[in-house]
């Protein structure tokens, strides 16, 4: 617990930091912060912490956290990566079932504009694009909406996307992959935040030239066109 009151700028900073790591209880996160740089907590502590002492200080708590999740925490204690101002949402183009056969829809965890950013844990939302060989549509934009803190939120955020085929993501835990596979998507983890239209880019190429046999399925392709497009592949 807190027992010395703290700034604005300080308690944001943990806010976002807390909420990069929807794996880890906030309290107990908290504790592992004032472990880690002492009372009172101020801008200039946070930002000569370390990772290396942000882990010590945790003594086992921080250790379910991915890597990549736990830096991007640590650079929100720093100061670093905080917006107060929010990106502008891209424009979303009208859809109606059938507009593009043989296409695919894709869920992108999003916390800023238009960019892929985003724990699937902890996203602000979902960005729903539907791509075909020859076109992409951003279709939706899917906000979370307020989930009881009783109820899984991993389960509830699988089945808000579960009309998605692929989900793409900077971070997602093991057990929360598993319900995300569970509801019939294929979780893609990337390797860095990247624009959503440049990704799905990437992803409508391998639509065109090999995609894998479960993605061939979902297009629609006989099994014969398949094993062209291995052949193509493997040529």
């Amino acid at each position: 617990m807190v027992s010395q009151a703290v700034n604005d700028d300080v308690a944001l900073r943990i806010g976002l930091a807390a909420r990069a790591l929807p794996d880890v209880d906030a309290k107990s996160f908290v504790s592992v912060v004032i472990s880690a740089v002492g009372q009172p907590i101020t801008t200039s502590k946070l930002s000569k912490l370390r990772l290396n002492r942000l882990k010590q200080a945790g003594n086992g708590v921080l250790d379910i956290v991915d890597e990549h999740d736990l830096k991007r925490a640590l650079s929100f204690l720093k100061g670093r990566g905080i917006k107060l101002e929010a990106e502008p949402l891209p424009e979303v183009s009208a859809y109606q079932p059938g507009d593009m056969p043989g296409s695919i829809r894709v869920a992108c965890s999003s916390d800023n504009g238009d960019k892929i950013d985003g724990h699937f844990g902890s996203c602000e939302r979902f960005l729903i694009y539907q791509v075909a060989a020859d076109e992409i549509r951003l279709i939706e934009i899917r906000t979370i909406p307020e989930i009881d803190p009783e109820a899984d939120k991993n389960k509830h955020r699988a089945e808000l996307i579960n009309d998605c085929h692929v989900l793409c993501t900077t971070s997602i835990g093991g057990p929360a992959a598993a319900k995300v596979i569970r509801e019939g998507l294929h979780p893609i983890k990337l390797k860095a935040a990247a624009p959503a239209d440049e990704y799905i880019a990437e992803l409508q190429t391998v639509l065109k030239v090999s995609p894998p046999p479960w993605l061939a399925k979902v297009m629609g392709e006989k099994p014969e066109q398949r094993v062209r497009f291995n052949q193509e592949a493997a040529s």
